[in-house]
């Protein structure tokens, strides 16, 4: 369990509609059950003074991100749609929001981007964000495990941040079977932990 402070950020990623509705148009199986335990997470967060953030993926109609236009995906979370939206029992209260791959880029990490055509690569406002609250450690929980949180694990550690996952509070895309542990591996490797919720 996290114990919450002022210096750490609690980053819920991606719960939204699309991939957490079973009618959303790249649904994660099981994703609808981290819910309640993300919403006892950012009550204890905020209890402590943490900064809470929440992440939404968040892109144009077309964009070389989507199968259709020369990537993997299914079209999702298309800006200003429902898929697009946070799950309505999210209960974030004041929490940040940080949109991700909003020029089409690919978007998989809360803190950096890449170009799917040039391979350029960038930032998004999280770093900064955290940096000028004095934030030193992130605890990262939401969809997906194997995509999105993996990268911002890994991120947040390439950038010196202690980075906690709350296993309990993710789920996995798994394109292909046991990708979701695959990526818990890979956050213990780059030296990032796994701890369950406290709810």
């Amino acid at each position: 369990m996290v114990a919450y402070d002022e210096r750490t950020a609690l980053v819920v990623v991606d719960l939204q509609n699309d991939f957490a509705d079973p009618a959303g148009n790249l649904y994660v199986r099981g994703a609808g059950e981290i819910v309640p335990l993300l919403n006892g997470e950012i009550a204890r967060a905020g209890a402590a003074g943490t900064t809470v953030v929440c992440t939404l993926d968040w892109h144009p109609p077309e964009t070389p991100h989507f199968a259709r236009d020369g990537g993997i995906w299914p079209v999702h979370c298309v800006r200003d749609t429902w898929g697009a939206r946070p799950v309505p029992g999210l209960r974030a209260g004041e929490a940040l929001v940080v949109r991700k791959g909003t020029g089409g880029e690919d978007g998989y990490s809360a803190f950096n981007w890449r170009d799917p055509r040039t391979g350029a690569k960038g930032r998004t406002t999280l770093e900064e964000l955290l940096r000028a609250r004095g934030i030193r450690r992130v605890a990262i929980a939401g969809i997906a495990t194997d995509y999105c949180v993996r990268e911002s694990v890994l991120d947040a550690v390439a950038l010196g941040f202690e980075a906690v996952v709350l296993v309990d509070a993710v789920r996995a895309v798994e394109l292909r079977p046991g990708d979701g542990e695959r990526a818990l591996r890979d956050v213990e490797r780059a030296g990032g932990r796994l701890e369950r919720s406290g709810s």
